[in-house]
């Protein structure tokens, strides 16, 4: 695609306030795609004010024709499907069959979930005496991650416009083709103007300027714990309500009785998945110390299968950043079995596929967030011991538990302090809410869950 020069405001392109650009890199050749503009707090007030004038009369639009708006959304992202599958291959670096079935199939099945849920909600309710009404929190300002371009507009934006809200959108600066792609599918479907409104830019200023706005009732935000605790503090200061989606260090906790080459296999790919730029992956292995040494084998074998199977990371720095860990893992005495911190390619942000074996729980790759395709395997004694180490992170994002009897399964599971659990490879559902424990956030998306996010109740008592 070709990238526009402005910004999406008010139902057209607008100049941007700037002069200021952003390059958009291809991270698997390095060579420059486009550029968009950098917004600023000047472009961010436009939008706002814009979502502010048109909250009245999307607010007051029946769900059933919100709901076709939806609907008619989700019908655009199935008609420009390949090219915003390319697109999200060209500025992120994921291989395009991963695009088209997770990058653009998995927002497609939340959006047209919301279409649904839309016509269906229960905006008011019958409790006692009183009449519950659910509206409309005001103005989002939704701020999203570079790892999955699409799909994390999509969780923000479809529930937001179920409810009745207006947006204000400020996708990552290293995706934001693909943010101007949905923008012009908005469009497409008939989204009144100024209900989405799109500033593109740098965090520390577009992303700043969104969060700290007065016209914004509500900052929706996915990305690290760090940038996530400034966000809730400025929201926290002007009384405003947050929902973050966080960092994760999920764990995949192999009991006894699993299927152990199943459950190692699936859980490798689990990680190498999108080149381990997932919030949820299964990035620590919980093995029980008599099936250890068979674990590891297994795990360094399916590792080496995804040498030429997984992109790069998403730009220099998160390369560094990577194998920065990678050494770290090292110099703390963890044993590599698959991969390193050596550089796979001569071009391109690649990182090998990486597995480490004799890592204990205290140790750096076992408690930060890496963000890259690289496996901690741990050993444990007990169930009891399995569950301390599975807690054992300040995380509780999603985890995954393996076990030949499925009771058995749900029982560990209900003890993990995590958001979402999938036992036995459990599968994606887009109705199923999905945010985290402790330090993984605050709030929830997809599913009802997530359209709840977007409302206030007004109760009226007779």
């Amino acid at each position: 695609m070709k990238a526009h020069d402005g910004m999406y405001i008010d139902g057209a392109w607008r100049p941007a306030d700037g002069r200021d650009t952003i390059e958009v890199v291809n991270p698997a050749d390095e060579q420059v795609i486009g550029h968009v503009p950098a917004g600023d707090a000047l472009d961010v007030d436009t939008a706002v004010r814009a979502a502010r004038a048109a909250l009245p009369g999307w607010a007051a639009t029946p769900p059933a024709e919100r709901a076709a708006r939806l609907a008619a959304l989700r019908d655009v992202l199935v008609a420009r499907k390949d090219e915003i599958a390319g697109t999200v291959t060209a500025e992120l670096g994921s291989p395009l069959k991963f695009s088209q079935a997770v990058h653009v199939g998995a927002p497609i099945a939340v959006a047209g979930s919301y279409a649904e849920l839309a016509a269906t909600y229960a905006f008011e309710e019958k409790v006692g005496n009183s009449v519950v009404h659910h509206e409309p929190i005001g103005v989002v300002g939704a701020i999203t991650p570079w790892n999955y371009p699409l799909h994390q507009i999509v969780a923000k934006v479809a529930p937001a416009l179920a409810a009745g809200c207006t947006i204000v959108l400020k996708p990552a600066e290293d995706t934001p083709l693909t943010a101007q792609l949905f923008a012009e599918a908005v469009h497409e479907a008939g989204v009144p103007a100024g209900v989405f409104n799109l500033v593109t830019g740098l965090g520390p200023v577009a992303g700043q300027a969104l969060a700290e706005h007065p016209g914004v009732d509500l900052v929706s935000f996915t990305g690290s714990t760090a940038v996530g605790r400034r966000i809730g503090a400025t929201a926290g200061a002007a009384v405003k309500k947050v929902a973050l989606e966080l960092g994760g260090k999920s764990a995949n906790v192999i009991l006894p009785s699993a299927d152990l080459a199943r459950a190692v296999n699936v859980g490798v790919a689990n990680v190498m998945s999108n080149s381990g730029q997932t919030c949820s992956a299964w990035t620590r292995m919980l093995v029980h110390r008599d099936r250890y040494d068979e674990a590891v084998a297994l795990a360094a074998e399916a590792a080496a299968k995804y040498g030429d199977r997984i992109g790069p990371v998403v730009n220099a720095k998160q390369r560094e950043r990577v194998r920065g860990y990678i050494e770290k893992g090292v110099a703390e005495g963890a044993r590599l079995v698959a991969g390193g911190p050596e550089a796979p390619r001569e071009r391109g942000y690649f990182v090998s596929p990486t597995v480490f074996a004799d890592v204990t729980e205290e140790m750096t790759i076992a408690q930060e967030e890496i963000f890259g395709p690289v496996l901690s395997i741990l050993r444990y004694e007990d169930e009891e011991d399995a569950l301390r180490i599975a807690n054992g992170t300040v995380y509780g994002l999603a985890g995954a538990v393996w076990a030949g009897d499925e009771a058995e399964a749900v029982a560990f599971a209900r003890r993990m302090d995590t958001g979402q659990v999938d036992i036995n490879g459990g599968r994606f559902n887009p109705l199923a809410p999905f945010g985290g424990y402790k330090q993984s956030g605050v709030g929830r998306e997809l599913g009802a869950h997530g359209l709840a996010e977007y409302l206030q109740t007004k109760s009226l008592q007779f």
